[in-house]
């Protein structure tokens, strides 16, 4: 009986305790007792920028899980309604459009979606772009001079640059851009070209070692995304003081613009709290992250201002390719064919 009143009064306590600290601190609002967790297939520093920035607005906590782009399409899509992801975010949209293919995005609201320019959104208003990357060719600035560079993407089938250039194909960025070349010029040609890379280019694991190997002459250029040699240059420039930029431009292949996307499962338990995440990048706060941060991103949002240090997004010319037209089956067919990957 003795022990069956001490543990009565032990509980009794801890109610009390819990009564009374309710009491002092008040009831916990919706921000702070309902996070979210992001499938995050961006550059970890962005979205951490991101994420901070949303929970300093709102007192929504964020947990971050990193990956890459199909790794966590294939995830999302295996989870179905049991993923643990409120949104997912990605470097390149043919992981967006996968998923999306598969029905489990809900559709982003629609202040969010109006916050960003039509050729950055998916056209069914299932997903939306958060930053931009353009396609260029770094060259070793000490070799090649502007007449020697090629003036299309489609230049660099010709045997004359034969173990003259390079790429990361096995990676999301470059499939993206040979997607971008199978809607702009077809199966046919980008079949001809992959073979052609196959035999002229050498393979780098990544963006930044096919560019840190521009630098170190082991190749005369690579096709890479704008933002590794402006990081790079931020920096201490180690890897790309020997190389500049090409901007292919006149709406070339070479010259696409890949949109990294934003969704929200349509599976998550804390809808509210997902989309304003998603409107909260879109809109002035997350879009300054990439004007005033280190990322080197575009920013997509209607108004905003990208990075100074970048060449105007109007002034690339790149070609119109609708983010959801890029098919990232067939790329990788086509590229397996071509023993790439």
């Amino acid at each position: 009986m003795t022990f069956s009143v001490v543990k009565l009064s032990s509980a009794l306590a801890a109610a009390v305790a819990v009564t009374l600290a309710s009491f002092l601190t008040g009831p916990a609002t919706a921000a702070e007792s309902e996070g979210i967790v992001v499938y995050n297939a961006q550059h970890e520093t962005l979205t951490r920028a991101w994420a901070d920035g949303f929970t300093k607005d709102t007192g929504i906590k964020v947990t971050i899980r990193n990956g890459s782009d199909m790794q966590f399409a294939n995830q999302i899509i295996e989870e179905g309604a049991a993923s643990p992801a409120d949104v997912f975010l990605t470097e390149n949209s043919p992981a967006m459009t996968l998923v999306n293919a598969h029905g489990l995005f809900a559709p982003v609201d629609a202040e969010t979606l109006a916050q960003v320019e039509e050729t950055f959104k998916s056209t069914d208003g299932k997903w939306v772009g958060v930053a931009a990357r353009s396609t260029v060719f770094a060259y070793d600035k000490t070799k090649l001079k502007e007449a020697d560079l090629p003036r299309s993407l489609l230049d660099l089938a010709d045997p004359k640059w034969k173990g003259r250039w390079g790429a990361a194909p096995a990676g999301a960025d470059f499939q993206a851009i040979v997607g971008a070349l199978l809607e702009i010029k077809g199966e046919e040609v980008t079949a001809s070209w992959l073979k052609a890379l196959k035999e002229n280019a050498s393979p780098y694991k990544g963006n930044s070692v096919a560019m840190k190997a521009v630098n170190a002459g082991e190749i005369e250029g690579a096709v890479i995304y704008h933002y590794y040699w402006f990081g790079d240059q931020a920096k201490t420039a180690e890897n790309s003081s020997n190389v500049a930029l090409h901007y292919f431009k006149n709406q070339d292949p070479g010259a696409f613009v890949s949109v990294s996307g934003g969704g929200v499962l349509a599976s998550s338990q804390h809808q509210k709290e997902a989309q304003a995440f998603l409107k909260w990048v879109t809109d002035k706060g997350g879009q300054a992250v990439l004007r005033d941060g280190n990322s080197f991103e575009y920013a997509v949002g209607k108004g905003a201002q990208s990075n100074p240090k970048l060449v105007p997004l109007a002034d690339l010319d790149a070609p119109k390719v609708a983010p959801a037209n890029l098919d990232s089956k067939k790329v990788t067919e086509l590229m397996t064919a071509a023993g790439l990957i």
